[in-house]
């Protein structure tokens, strides 16, 4: 019975794919074909990085490296991960992430909740307060300054506090927020709830996709961050496992080129910056493309909602 079920939805979806019109079926083909290269567009880079990270680097500098590694090793990652202080990067690096995305998903979450009840009469002021911070800033040297004078500079502080807050991230929040209807917040003031029982009991639950988004939006941010370490973290004691595999990619630099060292040469003969660049865009970016599949869903509807009701 199953089979047959089978058999009459196919002989149906190919029935209606032969009474498309001619424009329809070129359509589709022309629409396929372009998404198929489009992908491809996306995703070789990518890969060809990968395997110039698995190949020799004596080998890659004679270039002709399209889709498989001509001479496979793992020299390049054994190269960065014998480092012992990756280890240490990664472990601040998964830190500020977990941290910084946590606190700015909360505080920002909290102020769009402000902002959202009409009850509250500076919710208006409140907005274009932040607003305004989008478009004018005091720049570095003020900022570098500011820091300083509260202590940041040094301390693994620096790295979440500055952005417990984020204006373009309680806009989209507050807009999906004014998307909810009213009669729910409310109905749970009627029954003697607080605001913060309110916002974590009915809004949060109820915005999870706008969440998730600016979690992969955020975590990414502070995962690929490493300018304000550089600045704020002079003493190298927070750094981060992307300053560390820039010192590599800098040392694989000057080892390449200081080839009158011969101990320095022999060590790097089968190293080249470019395969050592490889290997550490691939550490650097998987984590980030294992965990962004989870909270693709969410992504595309929490962004979408937020920004046409905003």
């Amino acid at each position: 019975m199953m089979t047959n079920k089978k058999v009459v939805k196919k002989s149906q979806s190919t029935h209606s794919f032969l009474k498309q019109s001619p424009g329809s079926v070129i359509f589709d083909i022309v629409n396929i074909t372009f998404m198929c290269i489009f992908a491809f567009v996306m995703i070789y880079p990518f890969w060809n990085q990968f395997i110039i990270s698995l190949n020799k680097g004596s080998d890659t500098v004679r270039g002709g490296l399209y889709f498989l590694p001509r001479q496979l090793t793992i020299e390049n990652y054994t190269y960065v991960f014998k480092r012992s202080n990756i280890i240490k990067g990664a472990v601040i690096s998964v830190l500020r992430v977990v941290v910084g995305t946590g606190t700015s998903l909360i505080c920002t979450g909290m102020l769009a909740y402000v902002v959202t009840v009409r009850q509250f009469l500076g919710r208006k002021f409140m907005r274009i307060v932040y607003i305004v911070t989008m478009y004018f800033g005091g720049g570095l040297i003020p900022t570098y300054l500011l820091y300083m004078n509260l202590g940041l500079t040094e301390t693994f502080s620096v790295y979440w506090i500055p952005g417990l807050f984020s204006a373009y991230s309680m806009l989209l929040i507050a807009s999906y927020m004014q998307g909810i209807s009213e009669s729910l917040p409310e109905s749970a003031r009627i029954d003697g709830a607080s605001e913060i029982k309110i916002f974590y009991k009915i809004m949060v639950p109820l915005c999870v996709p706008v969440f998730a988004a600016l979690a992969v939006m955020t975590a990414v941010s502070h995962w690929n961050s490493w300018f304000d370490v550089m600045i704020y973290n002079s003493s190298g004691k927070w750094d981060t496992l992307q300053v560390y595999l820039r010192k590599i990619l800098l040392e694989a630099d000057q080892a390449a080129r200081l080839q009158a060292d011969q101990k320095k040469y022999e060590a790097m003969r089968n190293l080249t910056p470019t395969s050592v660049r490889a290997a550490t865009t691939m550490i650097v970016t998987l984590p980030i493309l294992f965990v962004y599949p989870f909270f693709q869903k969410y992504f595309v509807g929490g962004i979408t909602i937020g920004a046409v009701k905003g």
